[in-house]
């Protein structure tokens, strides 16, 4: 799974001096279940530009990927036994070089598997005493195990309702973590546990998305914390809508997170 990347894998995307928001930078990552996506991929690329041309810093970064789910091998040592831990590292890295780069500080954020990683990575901040000023997280899913019963009418359609079945993406979720008894760790998948001073959070969730419950779940995690949360669902939208920069469902996801972002004090 090679060396850490995050530190060394950050590509700013810097708004024009005549479009920029004083605040702070918003570090993104894509989604890909863990063990797929890159950050050219549109989901992180044309997302981050976006946001730019709407006044905001964004810096994205690569994180480690597990192999695909059956095929790897783990070994005995820590690290890969707790297979997690990898891509944490790097995506707190990531965070760290980011905040160097950054006064007014930086709210973490992703898409998918990229926004589970973001709010392990939250967590770990708050672990440290030095969180960020926010958080972002599009269609995300934080629970080491899917719902089963959830409103059958938020499910996947199409080819996702294969791809995406619960029992499908409880084994990419094991593939992340690397065993059953890491499922339970807080960094491996932070739904259900204490979330006691997370910061600021905006939830932007497909309508049609297996992953929603999650997402819906997470989010009243956070509000029972006391955290300040706004959440959203696009009418009519599925999966991965961040993906597709021709979706009516970008343009309101990203409207939505630059929006939000604006409002984060400078400073922070």
């Amino acid at each position: 799974m090679g060396n850490v990347v995050g530190a060394d894998s950050l590509r700013w995307y810097r708004p024009t001096l005549e479009a920029r928001t004083p605040g702070p930078a918003l570090l993104w990552l894509h989604g890909g279940g863990f063990f797929r996506g890159t950050p050219v991929q549109p989901e992180a690329h044309d997302v981050a530009r976006v946001l730019a041309d709407q006044g905001i810093t964004v810096v994205t970064a690569a994180y480690r990927l597990a192999p695909f789910p059956g095929t790897g091998r783990l070994r005995w040592g820590r690290a890969e036994r707790e297979r997690f831990r990898l891509p944490l590292a790097d995506v707190v890295a990531a965070a760290r070089a980011a905040s160097e780069e950054s006064p007014d500080g930086i709210v973490l954020g992703g898409a998918s598997a990229g926004a589970c990683l973001a709010a392990a990575a939250t967590l770990h901040a708050l672990d440290d005493g030095e969180p960020p000023v926010g958080a972002v997280f599009a269609y995300g899913f934080f629970h080491a195990t899917h719902s089963r019963t959830g409103d059958p009418a938020h499910r996947s359609r199409g080819h996702r309702r294969i791809t995406h079945a619960p029992w499908a993406l409880d084994v990419a979720n094991r593939n992340h973590a690397g065993t059953r008894q890491a499922l339970a760790h807080r960094y491996a998948f932070p739904g259900g546990h204490d979330l006691t001073g997370f910061p600021p959070t905006l939830v932007v969730n497909a309508e049609r998305d297996t992953m929603r419950a999650s997402g819906d779940r997470f989010a009243a995690e956070l509000a029972d914390a006391g955290t300040d949360v706004e959440r959203h669902v696009l009418p009519g939208s599925a999966h991965a809508f961040l993906n597709r920069p021709g979706l009516p469902a970008f343009t309101a996801g990203t409207g939505l997170i630059a929006e939000w972002v604006r409002r984060r004090p400078s400073g922070g």
